[in-house]
């Protein structure tokens, strides 16, 4: 065992700690790496000035300083972490950030501590002050049932000004005084110890506070007070608003040190008593051979400061005393005495209501004169700086650094440098101590000195820890003149921690009550954003001479690299083991030995038994009294270990072969069951297997059954004479059971030998059942392809079931065996549900046996004794057991059916798009399927049905009967999409017939609409996570119209436009409004999330998904409320409320404003559709139509009602008529992209000019003003004869024809004057000057297909001729038409 460094904890966030006090470096970070995640999306928010020229970059030194700030700037901080290690303090300049411990879970899964910024401010109160120095000292709780505990933390903080602060952890401040006028250097505590000998000074508690020619020094006990009452008052006062609250007076001491040009850092020895010899040679020094001294020592308090001229200071106050201790030295003595007593505190900060703030910071403080000290004497060197200052635990010893990468040691007492190391600039220093344990002792024989006995008193040792940044190393000293004992590499930028004190408020009483979890020094790294905790074992502060541990040691190591070799001779090599732990003394080490052997996976069995038993006859031949009891234990079990892994070894090599010949019969016989029920079981597991087979990977086999014995020791153990298994993972246990069980399955072992062995070994029947289950359903594989198995499963349950402790016989009749309720435990978390089956099976045919042997045992005692009541006893607790096995039967039953239809895969064509890529499905047990409420069968299914996308036509396909009489049915229902159904069909494979074998075996939670409505919702979720894959959201609406319950439909539509759908509706509305157009894709991304062509598949699904909630609401009076039943062996389903619960739970809609978003929506689908501009969509309706959109459409809203304005209605106009122009060109233009056509099939079955007649009706438009602009765009495209069809619609037919008239002059204009023929021009000049005056003046670029055959021409002419009547002021006009149409068709 040797020097560690440890980490006890890490840091959340360091970084904003660090971006925090060090704004510079959080603007360094390049701009280009804060912009990447979002500048595909926000590049248009980038200002111009990115554009322009850049200036010439800084040198390269320049970037390496940077990286060397951001990597050292702890280093410029001012640190300090409360010893409890609860509270870390991190401050510069006039900011600090306080970090408090959290528990929270590691990237491993195990739970570690970790500081996160609690409070981060400013601390500072005056202008120009900076922070120079900081301590967190944990406050004694003060309750009884805390005693000696920590309650909370102070926080001190020294600045420049002077000013010492205290705060809390939340960053209130205290209190706040003005000590002296110059800066703080320094802060340092010493908390109360007891001490380790008679003889020692008891030390009282302190805070000591450095200036540069000054020491203040604060009683702990005047402090501690002090603390908790400001901490009361501040909790007063922040409860009742009151802010001028007097803080209690403070106490103090103030030595002004005098003969020292420099003091950088102190330190505060405490207080001493001289002996008598050192006081009489100190009385010679001062007075001479006339000196007069005092019978008792005086007692002083002694301080050290570290600077220049002298490099080392020793200071001595006196204390408690005005008497001379010296005759010639008292009047010098006395007045520093008079001084130096305590006073109140003065210039208090923050406690003041605010109209008096001004005239406190007016007026400076009142500062107390400082009572001189000399410097007594000191470690000259005028060239020598010191730099720092760190004392021992024990009071004995300090380091001092300097400026010359010196580490030096002081004697405190006698105040002379006892070693120094060289080579360490910018060393930081710190001390460990450790305590010997005393059970670690060893007895020797011929040993009579107190520290042979393990009750002598416990040695100390002290180390020096040495962290030098320049080389990142981190060293631990053996003091005084020892050995380096550990070194490590820690890095360059990391800060060495040592408090130097604990718990302030303890006393003798106190601190024996309650042993805190202090830490004594710590390393901070912010590269790894660690803490670091130093260990250093007690053993290597002794001499290699006196240490047994150290021998011990090297026993150890010799050991370890005797097993890492390989040794060619084996009975040497096993030999020099024995020897080598037969030479080690220390009980702990000769375990720790063993331990090594017996993991080691070089040695064979037959030596680790020899080593083990060599041991352990060793230790039997020894005095009793010598013997250590816990290692003689240790042996003995592992031996027993060894043994049992022996006899199990040789039972699986021994060539045992089962001549029993195995049939169908005797199987049947076995499990109960008769040929109708046997043919079922297989035939659901040859099915299992298939599709198990297909849905998985299957590698080599390994070779089961082998065990290790270096593992097999690992898994097992002895307690208290009873062999247990260890908490060990699932694999494992597997492979621990297999090492049993595994030959016995297969019925090359000898099954009772093996359960023989293993009960005299220890093994408790519950534990043994549990591994065999544990094998059993985990090779599932192995077990289905070998059906012999289940007879040797049979035979090892029968012998487990009758060891004594398995059944107890005086178990209650009237409730259940814990045994098989274990085994039915087994096979529901199973999620191997053929393994479960099978196992399930033979359980209940042994319960069922063992229950006929008992009953017919009772049966024979109650003919003799005559007892009619234990025939019935026995009766009632052999049904109640039955019952339990039938319910689990059918449950493993139903979950394998499932887990089938799970496993099933449909093989798609080529031509088929690819099925949906998402995460596997889980497997199934009866365990998941009871917690996951009554939708969760359901909701399995419709996650397969997603992973394979079938369609909703063929879940209704397969739930009809196949019933031969009507073979036609089935294909009636798919009549709508044959064509990918049935291209689909050809590559179902299995899944029609498992689905139907699913429906049957769940009528209830697999009824239709159930199963449709979890698909939905399955769809929709899945949308959501990927709006783009609008296939998903069109699915998830073909399933919702297939709901045939509009209860359930409504519901279901409901909530899927609560959750998923509004938000991005009233987005898309919102965006339109704002473009005032079809918004490019850009837009769409950055505003609703998915691209344009997405939006225009959502809008449309939004408009089909509310009127499909229309439809329901009207035919919801008609349809009863479905009733909701679950199959008899899921009745115990707990969890979850399924959807379809859900759905029928919700309110009703308000048709006229599901009716409002329909036409909303219907405006928004078309102008994404067709692309239209200069459409405002909420402009189309007045002020309570847009208050009315996107609420809850289960809510009464105030909508539109009566005439509406004639501007809406013109607007609403000019829209639909765009519409209707948009859907005719999209239709019969020429020039039609092949690929968006391809693109839109979605699109083209809706009929937009009878949904623009339709939106007409509802938004007050003349719908007859529609359907005339339809029939004239439909004969400007040149679609005759749908013109021709659309006209019987018109109601106002002369409207129509003179618009007609004006089409048809539109045509032949553009073939008289724009073919420019001879004959055309000859016609022309023998047609009427009316006519050709008004031909003229049509304009043919208005046609949208000039390309019209003459013939449909005249044949248009003639129908406007049939609309317009005789007395129409155009009539005249057409009958000239149809004469230059006729002589135009002569041509």
């Amino acid at each position: 065992m040797a020097c560690s460094i440890v980490q006890f904890c890490s840091f959340q966030d360091l970084q904003s700690a660090r971006d925090f006090l060090f704004p510079q470096l959080r603007e360094e970070t390049p701009g280009a790496l804060r912009r990447d995640p979002s500048k595909t999306s926000n590049w248009e928010d980038d200002s111009w000035g990115a554009w322009e020229e850049t200036e010439p970059q800084e040198p390269e030194e320049e970037g390496n300083t940077s990286k060397t700030q951001k990597s050292s700037w702890l280093q410029e901080c001012v640190l300090s972490l409360s010893p409890t290690s609860d509270l870390m303090v991190i401050a510069r300049e006039q900011k600090a950030a306080f970090l408090v411990p959290k528990w929270k879970h590691s990237d491993k899964g195990k739970e570690e501590m970790q500081f996160a910024v609690g409070w981060s401010g400013s601390v500072s109160a005056e202008e120009g002050e900076y922070v120079t120095s900081a301590l967190c000292i944990p406050l004694a709780s003060q309750k009884r049932s805390s005693t000696g505990r920590p309650d909370w933390t102070c926080i001190v903080v020294g600045f420049t000004s002077g000013y010492v602060r205290f705060y809390t952890e939340s960053g209130v401040l205290l209190l706040a005084q003005l000590l002296n006028e110059d800066k703080v250097l320094q802060l340092k505590c010493r908390t109360y110890e007891i001490p380790r000998h008679p003889g020692v000074t008891e030390q009282n508690e302190e805070l000591s506070i450095l200036y540069p020619a000054a020491i203040v020094t604060i009683d702990g006990f005047s402090l501690f007070q002090s603390l908790r009452a400001c901490r009361n008052q501040v909790a007063k006062a922040a409860a009742s608003g009151n802010e001028n609250i007097q803080p209690p007076p403070l106490a103090y001491k103030k030595w002004g040190l005098q003969d020292i040009d420099t003091i950088i850092d102190h330190a505060s020895i405490g207080i001493m008593t001289l002996s008598p010899f050192d006081q009489m040679k100190t009385a010679s020094n001062i007075g001479g051979f006339n000196a007069a001294i005092k019978n008792s020592p005086p007692a002083m308090s002694q301080y050290i400061t570290v600077g220049s001229s002298p490099f080392t200071g020793f200071f001595y106050a006196l204390e408690g005393s005005t008497q001379p201790l010296l005759s010639h030295v008292a009047l010098a003595v006395a007045s520093k005495l008079t001084s130096a007593l305590f006073s109140a505190a003065s210039g208090w900060l923050g406690w003041k209501s605010k109209h008096e703030e001004d005239t406190v910071q007016r007026q400076k403080p009142k500062m107390e004169p400082a009572t001189p000290l000399a410097v007594r004497f000191g470690l000259p060197d005028s060239r020598r700086h010191g730099e720092s200052i760190c004392l021992s635990p024990c009071n004995t010893l300090a380091a001092v650094t300097d400026d010359f990468g010196r580490v030096i040691l002081l004697d405190v007492a006698r105040g002379i440098a006892i070693r120094m190391w060289k080579g360490y600039r910018d060393a930081q220093v710190g001390w460990i101590q450790i305590v010997e344990d005393l059970h670690e002792r060893v007895p020797e024989k011929g040993d009579f000195s107190p520290f042979g006995n393990t009750q002598g008193p416990s040695r100390v040792a002290q180390f020096l820890v040495i962290y030098a940044p320049r080389r990142g190393i981190l060293e631990v000293w053996n003091t005084q003149q020892g050995p380096r004992v550990g070194a490590f590499n820690v890095g360059k930028h990391c800060r060495l921690l040592y408090p130097g004190y604990k718990i302030m408020g303890l006393n003798n009483v106190t601190s024996q009550s309650w042993q805190p979890q202090t830490y004594q020094i710590c390393l901070v790294d912010p590269v790894s954003a660690s803490v670091k905790a130093v260990n250093v074992p007690f053993h290597l502060a002794l001499s290699d001479k006196k240490s047994e541990r150290a021998k011990d040691l090297h026993l150890v190591k010799k050991l370890a690299a005797l097993l890492r070799s390989k040794s060619p001779r084996l009975d040497s090599f096993e030999t020099e083991i024995k020897e080598l732990i037969l030479d080690i003394k220390y009980p702990a080490t000769k375990k720790q030995a063993l331990e090594s052997i017996l993991a080691s996976d070089r040695l064979s069995f037959s030596c680790l038994r020899n080593v083990t038993q060599t041991l352990m006859d060793t230790l039997k031949n020894q005095e009793l009294e010598s013997v250590d009891e816990g290692l003689l234990q240790f042996c003995a079990s592992k031996l027993k270990l060894l043994h049992l892994y022996e006899s199990v070894s040789q039972l699986n090599t021994l060539d045992f072969h089962s001549d029993t010949p195995f049939s169908d019969n005797d199987l049947a016989v076995l499990l109960r069951l008769d040929d109708k029920e046997l043919l079922k079981l297989r035939a659901l597991l040859e099915k299992y297997r298939q599709e198990n087979t297909k849905a998985t990977v299957r590698f080599s086999e390994d070779a089961d059954g082998m065990l290790p014995v270096k593992t097999f020791l690992e898994y097992l153990e002895y307690e208290k004479d009873a062999l247990s298994i260890k908490k060990i993972g699932e694999e494992e246990y597997v492979a621990l059971g297999s090492f049993f069980f595994w030959k016995c399955l297969h019925g090359e072992s000898s099954t009772e030998d093996m359960c023989h062995s293993l009960e005299s070994a220890g093994l408790s029947p519950q534990q043994l059942l549990s591994l065999l289950l544990s094998v059993w359903l985990s090779k599932e594989k192995d077990i289905l392809d070998k059906p012999q198995s289940v007879c040797c499963l049979h035979t090892m349950l029968s012998l487990l079931s009758r060891m004594k402790v398995a059944i107890d016989e005086t178990w209650d009749s009237q409730s259940v065996s814990p045994w098989w309720q274990q085994m039915r435990m087994a096979c529901i978390q199973s999620e191997n549900s053929g393994a479960a089956l099978l196992s399930a099976h033979v359980g209940h045919s042994v319960a069922a046996q063992m229950s006929s042997s008992a009953t017919d045992k009772k049966f024979s005692q109650m003919v003799l004794d005559a007892d009619a009541e234990a025939l019935t006893d026995s009766w009632e607790a052999l049904s109640l057991d039955t019952e339990y096995w039938k319910l689990l039967l059918r449950q493993l039953e139903d979950c394998l059916i499932l887990q089938t239809l799970l496993h099933s895969k449909a093989s798609p064509p080529a031509t088929r798009a690819s099925s949906p890529q998402t995460e596997p499905l889980p497997r199934l047990s009866v365990r998941k399927l009871l917690e996951g409420g009554k939708g969760g069968i359901a909701d399995s299914v419709a996650k397969w049905i997603f992973k394979q996308d079938l369609s909703p036509e063929l879940l209704k396909c397969a739930n009809k009967e196949r019933d031969v009489e009507n073979p036609d049915e089935p294909r009636e229902g798919i009549a709508r999409s044959l064509p990918e159904v049935s291209e689909v069909e050809i590559d179902l494979g299995a899944i029609p017939e498992l689905l139907h074998l699913a429906y049957e075996q769940f009528p209830c939670s697999l009824e239709l609409d159930v199963l449709h409505a979890h698909c939905c919702w399955e769809y929709v979720v899945q949308w959501n996570k990927d709006p783009e894959e609008a296939r998903f959201l069109v699915r998830s609406i073909e399933h919702l119209k297939h709901i045939l319950n509009p209860h359930v439909q409504n519901g279901i539509a409901l909530m899927m436009w609560n959750t998923f759908l509004v938000k991005r509706f009233s987005a898309a509305t919102y965006l339109m409004d704002k473009v005032g157009k079809s918004p490019k894709d850009r837009l769409c991304r950055r505003d609703v999330g998915m691209s344009d062509t997405a939006l225009t598949s959502f809008l449309g699904s939004c408009l089909e998904l509310l009127q499909t909630s229309l439809e329901a609401d009207i035919s919801r009076d008609e349809v009863q409320v479905p009733v909701l039943d679950t199959e008899d062996a899921w009745l115990s389903v707990e969890g979850p409320i399924s959807i379809v619960e859900l759905a029928l739970e919700q309110k009703p809609i308000h048709y006229p404003l599901v009716e409002h978003h329909s036409i909303l929506c219907s405006i928004l689908y078309a102008s994404m559709r067709f692309s239209l501009k200069s459409v405002k969509p909420l402009a189309l309706f007045d002020s309570k139509g847009k208050n009315a959109f996107f609420k809850d459409l289960t809510s009464i809203q105030l909508l539109p009602s009566g005439e509406m304005d004639p501007n809406f209605i013109s607007v609403r106009q000019q829209f639909l008529l765009k519409v209707v122009s948009a859907a005719v060109q999209a239709q019969h233009s020429k020039d039609k992209d092949p690929s968006a056509e391809a693109a839109n099939t979605h699109w083209k079955d809706l009929n937009w000019p009878v949904l623009a007649v339709d939106l007409a009706h509802h938004l007050q438009v003349n719908d007859d003003v529609i359907r005339r602009h339809y029939v004239g765009e439909l004969y400007s495209h040149g679609a005759d004869l749908l013109g021709e069809e659309a006209i019987f619609q018109v109601q106002d037919k002369e409207v129509l024809a003179s618009q007609l008239l004006v089409l048809t002059g539109q045509r032949l204009a553009h073939a008289l004057f724009h073919t420019q023929t001879k004959e055309g021009m000859e016609l022309l000049a023998r047609l009427p000057p009316t006519l050709c005056t008004w031909l003229k003046a049509m304009n043919p670029q208005d046609l949208q297909n000039t390309d019209v055959p003459i013939a449909a021409t005249a044949k248009l002419v003639h129908k406007v001729m049939e609309l317009l009547p005789e007395k129409h002021g155009q009539y005249s006009l057409a009958l000239h038409l149809i004469d230059a149409v006729e002589a135009m068709t002569t041509l």
